[in-house]
């Protein structure tokens, strides 16, 4: 009895003090909500409102899966949304050229999954290529994706000469303005994802190889781990998340272009150190990522309720991740007091 009484709180620790500050996180998100309801019941708290809200915050939660991946590795991706555009734009191209309009349903469900495929391939090529400048040539994480956000979408531009492209079918806007039932498609894809990465993370070797790289890279060689093969693959994995977004973006808006989404760099990395993921690698949860981003979206779209410019958005997101970094700062130093 005394050994349980004991195990108790340890495990309730573990899963909730230490692991992510999950409690705290989900009166944040709840808050928010309240908060934001408050300031606009009539328009915030709508059926409306959460019908909307369901089919915007999932692509935002695929950057961010992407992002908290490239972070347990102890490294980041600021080329996600680079990454993106590319793939819808080269998506968009091959649907003006070679889109049979006139061909049957069948054909049709095949042609736009063979250019899902394409996507997701276009994002693991850009994320090999990331990974590959971080393991091989030991190019910093953040340097290297800074690099690379700038080729993708310089490619971009000078592919569409800074134009959008249009014309996609509208069997692929079922995509992202579709639903089954009352629940958004895109949010069916999105907490598929997560769940994925929730049983990946934490029950598969991949995932915990991914933990240890984040917590001690030495420590990894020295276990023997393929720490370059590894990177090479969660880079591979971020890219191949990218294109998903890019597909969800694209099929909602039925256009790509090269600056499309930019502000989800930011935003993402946001969700993600909000979400409890250590920006030094080895800490992190897909249920913090969640909650993370409702919270988030809750008040991005309370302050579109309330009428708030984009540059202040722009304020209050860079000052909330300063403040939420600070915090954690503390809250770490007071741990190990």
């Amino acid at each position: 009895m005394e050994n349980t009484k004991h195990m108790a709180p340890s495990l309730t620790s573990r899963l909730f003090h230490s692991e992510d500050n999950l409690f705290q996180l989900a009166a944040i998100t709840i808050l928010t909500f309240a908060l934001m309801s408050a300031l606009s019941f009539d328009t915030f708290f709508t059926l409306r409102n959460i019908t909307s809200m369901s089919f915007l915050f999932p692509e935002l939660g695929i950057f961010a899966v992407g992002m908290a991946i490239a972070m347990l590795t102890g490294g980041i991706d600021l080329s996600v949304v680079g990454v993106a555009n590319l793939a819808s734009i080269l998506c968009g191209f091959m649907f003006i050229r070679f889109f049979p309009a006139d061909a049957s349903a069948t054909t049709i469900v095949l042609f736009i999954a063979a250019m899902v495929v394409m996507v997701l391939l276009i994002g693991m090529i850009c994320g090999c290529l990331n990974g590959f400048l971080i393991a091989v040539f030991k190019v910093p994480p953040m340097l290297a994706t800074l690099g690379t956000m700038q080729l993708f979408t310089g490619i971009s531009i000078v592919i569409t000469n800074g134009q959008a492209v249009v014309g996609f079918p509208e069997q692929y806007s079922a995509i992202g303005n579709g639903s089954i039932g009352p629940v958004a498609i895109p949010l069916l894809i999105f907490l598929a994802i997560l769940t994925v990465f929730s049983i990946a993370a934490k029950r598969t070797t991949f995932g915990i190889d991914l933990y240890l790289i984040g917590t001690n890279i030495k420590a990894a060689v020295f276990a023997g781990l393929r720490v370059k093969k590894l990177l090479i693959f969660a880079y591979m994995l971020v890219g191949a998340l990218a294109g998903i977004a890019g597909i969800i973006i694209s099929s909602r808006t039925n256009a790509a272009k090269a600056d499309y989404s930019s502000s989800y760099i930011l935003q993402s990395v946001l969700v993600v150190v909000l979400g409890g993921v250590r920006p030094t690698g080895g800490k992190g949860t897909a249920l913090g990522v969640l909650l993370a981003v409702l919270a988030l979206q809750f008040l991005s779209s309370g302050f579109n309720m309330l009428r708030f410019s984009n540059f202040a958005k722009e304020f209050v997101w860079g000052a909330f991740l300063l403040a939420i970094m600070v915090i954690n700062y503390y809250t770490n130093e007071r741990r190990k007091t």
